[in-house]
């Protein structure tokens, strides 16, 4: 499980500072601090101010602590995600953990507390009803429960409650929603690291929205670049929200997913600069990685134009204006566009049983050109 690609990753349209960026930690890395130094009290007496950790390639980060709570039972920790360089919609949040002592042969039990998300629909790692702490982090959070209970030679039976206020509204930038975790924000991470401007957990969210669609029986899903062509092939066939892929720049994780985990039917849609990329080969289409090639666009309109367009093409500055000088001499340019980036999709779906089309939408929502499925 994941959340969207704003949680511990970094919105594909993020621009990096300049120098060296410096690296941040996981909701899953505090959660585990926390739930250390709340553990900690609760069988000693005391925080440990601040708190190391192992992360599951062998580092030990301290943390330290910004919130220390005691009661009747349970003790509580909470430590501020810091995300480094990373562009991160869960930077500065409290994450918070409570433990308590649970029944008897219960083993490590965890549970949503205000601001983490209850998965409710299946597809993911988690069964629906539980709380959205991906794997990792359990495991990570188990581990120290063993540990401080055997040193204190009790049962690990330990209620672990996870945290983080203000968490329902940040889900709401997440893909949380789609995916069906409601309530607040999943706990991710699987080396307790933030990577600054990493694309891993983007592509991971895309990979968990086609195992939702694909739990759900869905036979068409929609991979977009953006929200105005997502909202206009939504409008156009009806699709619910768990059939809406946030695709973004990544459509090579996309389409190398639906290899391997395949759906009846793959809509891409854009606008024309990232479909124009796609057409090209390229299956990353940021900016910063791929760019339009004027001198292709030059080629697809073949002997349709004279040498004078031709050479306007090859000297444009942006793919808007080859749009509109193709416009202007009634090129339907965007169709073949769109045919080549199907056929760059084809090729990398590589005969999986998927049956693809591409729809290219301008930036009022307006759609340019419209492939039919192969």
């Amino acid at each position: 499980m994941t959340a969207a690609p704003h949680q511990d990753e970094p919105d594909a349209g993020s621009r990096k500072p300049g120098g060296p960026l410096r690296r941040g930690w996981t909701t899953g890395a505090c959660a585990t601090a926390a739930t250390r130094a709340a553990l900690t009290a609760l069988l000693d007496g005391d925080f440990p101010d601040p708190v190391t950790i192992t992360l599951p390639k062998g580092e030990t980060p301290a943390f330290a602590l910004a919130h220390e709570k005691r009661g009747d039972g349970f003790a509580e920790a909470g430590i501020v995600k810091d995300a480094g360089d990373d562009p991160d919609v869960t930077h500065g949040a409290m994450v918070i953990a409570r433990v308590a002592r649970g029944k008897p042969e219960s083993g490590t039990v965890f549970r949503a507390g205000d601001g983490v998300g209850t998965v409710t629909r299946p597809g993911l790692p988690l069964e629906p009803g539980e709380a959205a702490i991906n794997p990792v982090p359990r495991r990570m959070m188990t581990d120290v429960v063993k540990q401080l209970c055997a040193d204190n030679r009790l049962p690990p039976d330990i209620t672990v409650t996870i945290s983080v206020p203000g968490g329902a509204a940040i889900a709401e930038k997440t893909w949380n929603p789609r995916l069906g975790i409601v309530g607040g924000i999943s706990i991710l991470g699987t080396t307790g690291i933030v990577h600054p401007f990493s694309c891993a957990a983007w592509i991971h969210s895309i990979h968990r929205g086609i195992d939702v669609a694909r739990a759900a029986g869905l036979d068409h899903v929609l991979g977009s670049t953006g929200s105005t062509s997502e909202t206009a092939v939504q409008a156009l066939y009806g699709l619910p929200d768990i059939a809406l892929l946030d695709m973004g720049d990544f459509a090579g994780g996309l389409m190398k997913y639906l290899r391997a985990h395949p759906v009846p039917r793959l809509t891409i849609a854009g606008g024309f600069a990232k479909i124009t990329k796609l057409a090209q080969g390229a299956l990353d289409l940021h900016s910063a990685r791929s760019q339009v090639d004027m001198g292709f666009l030059a080629d697809l309109t073949g002997d349709q134009v004279n040498q004078f367009l031709r050479d306007r093409i090859l000297n444009a500055n942006t793919a808007a204006q080859v749009l509109e000088l193709s416009r202007d001499a009634g090129l339907d340019l965007p169709l073949h566009v769109a045919l080549r980036a199907r056929a760059t999709a084809l090729e990398t779906l590589r005969g999986a049983p998927v049956s693809t089309e591409v729809i290219i939408v301008d930036r009022q929502g307006a759609i340019l050109a419209r492939t039919g499925f192969a």
